[in-house]
């Protein structure tokens, strides 16, 4: 395993962290997928209170037993209202859910601009709360985690309230790179969420496999290589259901060279022409919503160029398959439900034939 300094905290961090959204639903087993890892040298292991129904951070807490002097724990707090006090039972109710009497990387959880001015930096709010807590020795190191626009992030950064930040950084979204680049210069430590796409990345692809010379095994490998090969990256974390996933994962990430200077050019340029590609069919702008009957409209397009220009073939058909779903997250309904009314191609900047491409994605993903 390779490690690397987490920004200027002090601390050093296993070039790949495990993620705790996604274990397995038997506990036992959960344990053990995460004990192998520890065991393998990660020692980032990062977590939050509703993963897995509420379950995980409990199953992290029980997993580290033994392990806890040897690992950097790391966890959340959703910041649901602008009360010190509350935060603090937060925080109190996930040390006693994973029995630890102090937490190392504590985020305030999925923040933006926003939110931190009218919640977190107020009299009597969660970041005076915070700054007590870690001089009574609960938490470490105060952290954020991030789903907000770039330059809000470079905001957030020079507050200098923070020493780690966790953010979304893969091939088919990198538009957090300059941004992860000014957190390192300040010191901060960055963590990777998402390396693998959300498991978009984790699909067969040839065109994301042969992205450098001789290919990889998968397009797992090349997506974690590429986070893994940026130097402003110190530990990308990595959703981890099974022990033959951590241990593929980690022999991955125990590479002394991810990609060469040249092999991450190429990919760069290469990304690049797929985007250009990508918008020609939909640059996502959403002028075309709402739809009169429903259809997520960029949604299907997204899948489209899924398929068409990265190859997910199988991660496209599947994803296309849960829209409409009622327990699908993303909301919308398929391209099959549209109904020809064609109001949104009199909205679109790019005068697309929406209704045209709509139905060639019910015709090669439905």
């Amino acid at each position: 395993m390779q490690y690397r300094d987490f920004g200027n905290t002090g601390v050093r961090v296993s070039a790949l962290g495990f993620g705790a959204m996604r274990l397995p639903r038997d506990e036992r087993e959960a344990i053990n997928v995460i004990r192998r890892a520890l065991d393998l040298g990660i020692n980032y292991v990062d977590t939050a209170p509703y993963y897995m129904d509420s379950t995980s951070e409990v199953t992290v807490g029980k997993a580290i037993k033994g392990y806890r002097d040897r690992i950097t724990l790391s966890t959340k707090n959703p910041i649901e209202d602008a009360s010190g006090g509350n935060w603090r039972k937060r925080l109190e109710n996930s040390l006693r859910k994973m029995d630890v009497d102090y937490i190392d990387f504590y985020h305030m959880w999925g923040i933006n601009w926003k939110l931190y001015q009218e919640k977190i930096d107020v009299p009597g709010g969660p970041l005076e709360a915070a700054h007590r807590a870690k001089e009574e020795g609960l938490i470490r190191h105060l952290s954020f985690s991030f789903h907000d626009e770039p330059e809000n992030m470079i905001k957030l950064v020079d507050t200098g309230h923070f020493e780690s930040v966790l953010c979304q950084y893969n091939l088919l979204d990198r538009r957090n790179e300059p941004s992860i680049e000014y957190a390192r210069q300040k010191g901060l430590g960055v963590a990777i969420m998402g390396p693998v796409g959300g498991g978009r990345l984790g699909a067969p692809s040839e065109a994301i496999q042969s992205l450098i010379p001789g290919g990889v095994k998968s397009s797992a490998e090349m997506a974690l290589r590429f986070v893994l090969s940026n130097p402003q990256v110190n530990v990308a974390l990595s959703g981890m259901g099974s022990v033959q996933m951590v241990e593929e994962n980690v022999a991955t990430a125990s590479r002394a060279e991810h990609l060469s200077q040249e092999e991450r050019r190429r990919i760069a340029e290469i990304m690049e022409e797929n985007k250009r590609l990508a918008d020609l069919y939909c640059t996502g702008c959403n002028y075309c919503m709402p739809c009169p009957n429903g259809v997520n409209i960029p949604e299907n397009f997204r899948y489209m160029n899924y398929y068409r220009v990265y190859g997910l073939k199988d991660y496209a058909r599947e994803a296309y398959g849960r829209l409409g779903q009622p327990d699908n997250f993303v909301k919308g309904e398929k391209a099959e439900s549209c109904l020809e009314c064609g109001e949104c191609e009199t909205k679109c900047p790019q005068k697309l034939h929406i209704i045209d491409q709509l139905k060639e994605v019910a015709r090669v993903l439905g």
